[in-house]
């Protein structure tokens, strides 16, 4: 899986540009580069310390191919923990291909994707969980989803994660040390203390499953759904927060047959708004298509706006809407749209009826808009950020891999078997099948545990050049 000798790789996009930058590593790039590099001070580059650039021009065979800046980064301080090259040239296309042919023909092999990163991981620079948090600060689409990998690629809960599990050995090591000594009948590892541990890492794991859901949301982005009957403003409502026109407007109700997607940051989070097809028994083939598809977007959405028409809409209408589609974990917001033409000032009363009903309606929050008023708009909009940030429970340690996610709930049935184990004075013996079951899932998610399977999986999802 991991070539042998050194790499070579483009970290810029491909085509013309400003700017475009090489990376190489491996033992010998350094000395790779110094054979083709003329530094302008006149100084030789495999003699220079390590963090150093230097100004100079590139030669191949005989000929300045670029003038370029060098920077040279010797292992073990490295990202890779190798010696470690950057290169940064001009970026037109010509250059770019003249470069990579000329590592090539040095013996530099074309860097695999994720390569660098998962140098870095087998030299220990980093762990697994870190790595792939490099990945997610790559691709991440907003102020939060940011955050959460930027803090995980410092770091985050795997430190915490790791010092519990060496915890775990120790203990494991003196149950270990007392079957060894099973015919004195002494007793080195003591059953207290490793009760309190198993609470503190039950504790620990159940927080950090408890914050998924949230972290899921801000790394993918945060599904939206806009439902109603057919003509109740959704294509106006997604026009005006998106502002631009994305969706067909028009007063003939089934215009919109197909669901229309866009996204939104909205306080640094990812809102990805999916106008549907309007929910309404129809003969017509192509709107029912339309309508199964809307049934689809509400069974993957985590919030649904429910838009309906005070004129247009009867009470039990809402009522039997919401229970088609409420379940665990949703949050459904009404919104009586259209209150520029009520005549009734504030809320009208149908929406009332829903705040006064007898029956518990399970929806999260009721407003008032009109795709006319920017004030209204705003207002709904501040109401999403506050429904999704109320998801959160876990301040900064936050799962967004559903990888973790597993591990994590695997570790917590291994725990639950230790402790259970405890209760009716299982033998050590077989405590201690029950513990290495535990370290071997929490030592997966920083990388302590892994095999070839798991790193290509993980690796083959990089950029190239990363």
């Amino acid at each position: 899986m991991l070539s042998e000798g050194s790499i070579i790789a483009r970290a810029t996009g491909v085509g013309i540009s400003a700017i475009s930058l090489f990376r190489l590593s491996g033992n010998d790039v350094i000395d790779m580069v110094s054979k083709c590099f003329h530094a302008k001070s006149g100084k030789k580059l495999i003699d220079q310390k390590s963090h150093s650039v230097h100004l100079g021009t590139l030669h191949r065979k005989g000929k300045s191919l670029d003038e370029v800046l060098v920077s040279i980064f010797k292992a073990p301080n490295s990202y890779t923990g190798e010696n470690l090259v950057e290169i940064s040239c001009h970026g037109s296309n010509y250059i770019q291909e003249e470069v990579l042919r000329l590592f090539v023909e040095q013996g530099a092999y074309h860097a695999k994707a994720g390569e660098f990163t998962l140098r870095a991981f087998l030299n220990k620079k980093i762990d697994l969980s870190q790595a792939e948090a490099v990945a997610d600060l790559i691709v991440s689409e907003s102020k939060a989803a940011h955050e959460v990998a930027f803090n995980q690629m410092r770091g985050g809960y795997t430190k915490e994660i790791s010092l519990l599990r060496q915890n775990l050995l120790d203990f494991a090591s003196l149950i270990t040390l007392e079957l060894d000594f099973a015919e004195e009948d002494v007793a080195f590892a003591d059953r207290k203390a490793l009760k309190n541990l198993l609470l503190e890492i039950q504790s620990k794991i159940k927080s950090l499953l408890d914050s998924f859901q949230f972290g899921s949301v801000i790394k993918n982005g945060v599904p939206v759904a806009i439902v109603g009957k057919p003509n109740a403003g959704k294509s106006s409502l997604l026009n005006v927060l998106m502002n631009e026109d994305r969706a067909i407007v028009s007063d003939i109700p089934g215009t919109t047959r197909d669901t229309i997607e866009d996204t939104l940051t909205l306080s640094g989070i990812l809102y990805r708004f999916i106008d549907t097809a309007g929910l309404r028994e129809t003969k017509d083939q192509i709107e029912a298509v339309g309508v199964a598809k809307t049934k689809e977007k509400i069974d993957l959405a985590k919030v649904i706006i429910y838009l309906f028409d005070t004129n247009d809409t009867s009470l039990p209408e809402i009522i039997d809407a919401i229970n088609e589609f409420k379940r665990e974990g949703l949050i459904i917001i009404l919104v009586e749209n259209k209150i520029d033409l009520n005549k009734e000032s504030g809320l009208s009363s149908l929406a009332q009826k829903l705040i006064n009903s007898s029956e518990e309606i399970p929806y999260d929050a009721l407003c008032s808009l009109s795709t006319f008023d920017t004030d209204s708009i705003e207002d709904l909009k501040n109401i999403l950020v506050d429904k999704v940030n109320c998801i959160s429970t876990n301040g900064d340690a936050v799962v967004s891999n559903a990888r973790h996610f597993e591990a994590l709930q695997n570790a917590s049935k291994s725990i639950s078997k230790i402790s259970s184990g405890l209760e009716t004075d299982l033998s050590g013996d077989l405590l201690i099948v029950d513990i290495n079951e535990a370290m071997k899932f929490l030592g997966e998610i920083s990388g302590e545990i892994t095999n070839d399977e798991l790193l290509g999986n993980i690796f083959n999802k990089f950029c190239i050049g990363k």
